[in-house]
């Protein structure tokens, strides 16, 4: 396979250009966060991705972990690369400096994680899960419990996990049977098994650092009876010093389809002792503070996997000889045409790129949004940051997952039948991320977030309040009147979105399920149009770049045809999602139980 590059690039455009970071960060304090520090940070963060990561990706397919008795070992220059990756103070950037952390805002260290994830996915997701640890500690932890966890935890020489599913509930939380009873002492013990827990055992920290959702004595049921704990792999004292082993042990691992480097564990806790974080019997609030960033950092995952089949693709299909154009030669002087000339490559050469570029600019967008929430001062921009990522969190879960999927499919067929052989690495792309749209919430859970609990849930104000920002951006741009076809189209897809919200409402009124029929697809409908705003803004962009007579003229106006290119064959996908919606439930569900038989 092509070597990984980090798109650093596009990513400083969509960040610098296109949604102006320079004034974020000092508007939000951030003052050292200068583009000249930004583009230091990331030149290095793309040589640690293509120069460590990328080179073990293949291995860590290839080896998998390997589990004796409880001890997970991770594939060969994975516990290597992890050394190096705390050496260098990547897992520290986005945290408080009095736990030893950067102070650096959550969007810079975030737009790497994508390029990690690209170089590879598997060893990625050992840092990743701390990410969420950390911050859940940090919003609900006591002074005492952040002092005990989280300097070891922002160094990176302790990892964290988030054990929340077992092996009857699946996504239903509110069935979980983990069991926490107090001790004398103000402790608990936690017994119970957790299953698919990444990350959840291996040799690369000195300690992992479990929050691990479970039941009291007296808890109500369902998911109102959560509360969440502190499980730490070994003992930790007051002070922070770890001590002996305490009871909770990976009974084993997953054997996977893909991410095969990554710990997938069944883990075991016998009368583990935990301590408690948040109140009790609000275990699910805490831990949405957690899924939330995990779920926007899912949505990463697959952003990087379409990024890194399109240049495995585009790569392949510059130096591969197949045929002739339709149109006469291309290559006088070989025996054939490289690939690239034929229609039907360009097509998913350029549905790769489509949504690589676009998904990222909506995943940049969020940590802006994100960083709002989190850094702002101005109550009412804080408010409106939160209220857009809300709506959009499960958007950019569901979405950037599902497109993955289609673009790591196209990864493999532009190389045809060398796409489904290992040595090329386009099929462990696909493999890889085909978990993307079940963790975390699979797609259908993600879409019924967003359709009934964030918009219907809100009248609606969620939806309007995106639109708004939409439709007050196409109004602005109208002077240039290039563009104006592109707005029209933003412009009338919003329209239609209130109306098809408004008749699923109507509809769900009379009968729930037609919340859960047009669920999924009014998320990707949702998710097309959110991307097509994107792309709207990067081609104006682009635009005023060339007219200016700054930068990479090729870049920009590849940035422009790519647009046209979304707007034309990608965009219009909403026909067919519109169709569907308005067919209803009742070819769904007409169908008698007894009738779904072989």
């Amino acid at each position: 396979m092509q070597n990984y590059q980090a798109p650093k690039k596009d990513t400083l455009f969509v960040m610098n250009d296109v949604f102006d970071f320079e004034s974020h960060y000092q508007r939000l304090g951030f003052n050292d966060a200068t583009p000249d520090l930004v583009d230091a940070i990331y030149e290095e963060a793309a040589k640690f991705a293509e120069n460590v990561l990328a080179p073990i990706n293949a291995v860590g397919d290839t080896e998998g972990c390997h589990w004796d008795d409880g001890v997970v070992t991770t594939p060969s220059g994975f516990k290597e690369a992890y050394a190096q990756y705390v050496e260098g103070g990547w897992p520290s950037m986005a945290h408080p400096e009095q736990y030893g952390g950067q102070a650096l805002p959550y969007s810079l260290a975030s737009a790497m994680a994508e390029w990690f994830s690209g170089a590879n996915h598997s060893w990625a997701m050992y840092p990743g899960l701390s990410q969420g640890c950390i911050d859940t500690l940090k919003a609900h932890g006591t002074e005492q419990q952040k002092e005990m966890f989280l300097h070891h935890l922002v160094a990176g020489t302790w990892t964290g996990t988030m054990c929340l599913t077992e092996p009857h509930c699946g996504s239903d939380l509110g069935m979980l049977k983990c069991k926490a009873e107090p001790n004398e002492d103000g402790s608990y013990r936690i017994s119970g098994t957790k299953i698919f827990i990444s990350a959840g055992e291996h040799d690369m920290s000195e300690n992992i650092v479990h929050i691990v959702l479970a039941r009291l004595p007296d808890a109500p049921a369902g998911t109102k009876g959560i509360s969440l704990f502190i499980v730490p792999k070994y003992h930790v004292d007051e002070q922070g010093n770890k001590g002996e082993r305490n009871t909770v042990k990976c009974g084993s691992i997953e054997h996977k389809m893909g991410i095969k480097g990554s710990a997938t564990c069944v883990m075991n806790f016998d009368e583990a002792r935990g301590i408690l974080i948040g109140a009790p019997n609000r275990g699910l609030n805490c831990m949405f503070t957690f899924m939330n960033i995990a779920r926007i950092g899912t949505g990463l995952e697959g952003l990087s996997a379409s990024e890194a089949s399109f240049q495995g693709a585009l790569a392949y299909a510059q130096d591969r000889l197949q045929f002739r154009s339709m149109t006469g030669k291309k290559n006088a002087d070989g025996p054939a045409d490289p690939i690239i000339v034929h229609p039907d490559v360009r097509r998913m050469l350029l549905t790769q790129k489509a949504f690589a570029e676009g998904n990222r600019a909506l995943a940049i967008y969020c940590m802006q949004l994100v960083d709002e929430t989190l850094y702002g001062t101005d109550a009412d921009a804080k408010q409106l940051a939160d209220a857009k990522l809300s709506m959009l969190t499960p958007i950019v879960k569901a979405f950037l997952t599902e497109t993955a999927l289609e673009t790591t499919s196209h990864g493999m067929q532009v190389y045809g039948g060398h796409g489904y052989i290992a040595e090329w690495g386009m099929e462990q792309l696909a493999r890889d991320t085909r978990i993307c749209t079940m963790y975390e919430g699979t797609t259908g859970i993600q879409a019924i977030d967003l359709l009934a609990r964030k918009i219907m849930g809100s009248n609606g104000e969620l939806l309007k309040v995106m639109q708004t920002e939409i439709l007050t951006y196409c109004a602005s741009i109208r002077e240039h009147q290039q563009f104006n076809v592109m707005a029209n189209a933003i412009q009338s897809h919003c329209d239609e979105w209130a109306q098809l919200t408004g008749e699923i409402g109507l509809s769900a009124q009379q009968n729930p399920n037609e919340l859960g029929a047009a669920a999924v697809d009014y998320l990707m409908y949702s998710g097309y149009v959110i991307v097509g705003y994107m792309w709207l803004k990067m081609a104006v962009v682009a635009q005023q770049k060339i007219d200016a007579g700054e930068g990479n003229k090729d870049f920009y106006e590849a940035k422009l045809m790519t647009a046209q290119f979304y707007f034309d064959r990608l965009l219009t996908r909403t026909r067919s999602l519109v169709s569907s919606i308005r067919t209803g439930s009742d070819n769904l569900m007409n169908m008698p139980e007894a009738l779904f038989k072989v």
